[in-house]
């Protein structure tokens, strides 16, 4: 079921960065479970609800595919125990001098360090943004696939250092800023005092290494923005408004992984043809006289020209099979192309066709 993050959190699509953390912040005072009355159920959903619209890329795809985006690298639902959330904290009673509650700011970060950066906690591996386009295809590649190559830009790694931000021919050394750790330990002043806690170091980014010489053309970075050219594998069978996922294909970070390319695609109407489940339709008119003399008629499919045995006697509608010429449904079967049968009647009569049909009225026929 899609969530209304916004709903939950009791703001409008438009909301700002702020206006979303005062509003999770009033709603975790109010339901948190250690607190009487709390309600954990609501909690939860107002801590999953903030996780998601106070993370800029979160949000972006959220907005654009809603809240079933766990298999786009989509956030848990951390519950209230999590390092996202509160924890077991009862934030109620705190209050400044003047008797009114404190601003907590950015009190969630806090616990995010102190629980999830210290003791030998596993950090989060990094990874870039994940990012999407869409693509017009002909209904005849939807049915067989096709591989599409389409310009992107977007932030990829340096092709000059391909991503380890130093100079061509320079060596790694140990990170300055950390001395080789990674991390770095800072204490900050909370409302409950000082607490010690650990933060990925801004320079080698966790690898405990950085550049002797940088790269000129990414400036130690690994990664710049600049245009890419993206070979898209669109398989058979594929529906118009389906998504490809193209893992590894997003944007870039450094030292990190790529985010994943979405690719929404868009089938051009066939004039012919319109599909039924793995089933080809058309339409097909015959002049009466075909339809009660029969005949042997061309048909253009997709795969080239076929001629089809009209019956004798056929009826207005009836549908025709024709075997394996439908959408493929594995390496070996495909589905089947149906054609209606669709009886044109003249809508005028010379005095020679009025006098044959007649003759035939006076048989019986």
């Amino acid at each position: 079921m899609n969530k209304d993050y916004y709903e939950i959190l009791g703001v409008n699509k438009g909301a700002s960065k702020d206006e979303i953390k005062k509003a999770f912040y009033k709603l975790a005072q109010k339901y948190h479970p250690d607190k009487k009355g709390g309600n954990e159920a609501k909690f939860k959903q107002a801590n999953e609800a903030y996780q998601v619209l106070s993370d800029d890329a979160k949000r972006s795809k959220y907005d654009q595919f809603g809240s079933g985006f766990e298999n786009m690298g989509g956030p848990s639902s951390g519950g209230y125990g999590s390092s996202q959330g509160f924890g077991g904290f009862d934030f109620s009673g705190f209050q400044n001098g003047n008797g009114a509650d404190f601003d907590f700011g950015n009190l969630n970060d806090i616990f995010s360090d102190f629980f999830g950066g210290g003791g030998g906690a596993r950090t989060q591996a990094r990874r870039g943004r994940d990012i999407s386009t869409e693509i017009q295809i002909s209904f005849s590649d939807s049915i067989f696939g096709v591989n599409r190559k389409v310009l992107i830009t977007k932030t990829s790694s340096c092709l000059t250092c391909h991503g380890s931000g130093a100079k061509v021919g320079s060596s790694m050394v140990t990170c300055k800023t950390c001395n080789g750790q990674g991390r770095i330990r800072e204490s900050k002043r909370t409302i409950f005092g000082n607490i010690a806690s650990t933060k990925v170091c801004e320079v080698c980014l966790g690898s405990g290494e950085a550049p002797k010489e940088i790269c000129e053309t990414c400036h130690g970075k690994g990664v710049l923005r600049r245009e890419e050219e993206v070979s898209i594998v669109i398989p058979s069978g594929i529906r118009d408004g389906e998504m490809v996922r193209m893992s590894g294909y997003g944007e870039a970070i450094s030292k990190g992984t790529a985010g994943d390319l979405y690719v929404k695609i868009n089938v051009a109407p066939h004039p012919l043809f319109k599909r039924d489940g793995s089933n080809l339709v058309m339409n097909l008119d015959l002049k009466l006289s075909d339809a009660l003399l029969g005949l042997e008629y061309p048909i253009q499919t997709l795969d080239g020209e076929i001629k089809v045995t009209i019956p004798e006697g056929v009826s207005v509608n009836e549908i025709l099979r024709v075997r394996g010429k439908g959408v493929p449904i594995s390496k070996s079967k495909r589905g089947d192309l149906l054609i209606k049968l669709n009886i044109k009647l003249p809508e005028k009569l010379s005095r020679h066709s009025r006098e044959l049909i007649e003759e035939l009225k006076k048989e019986g026929i």
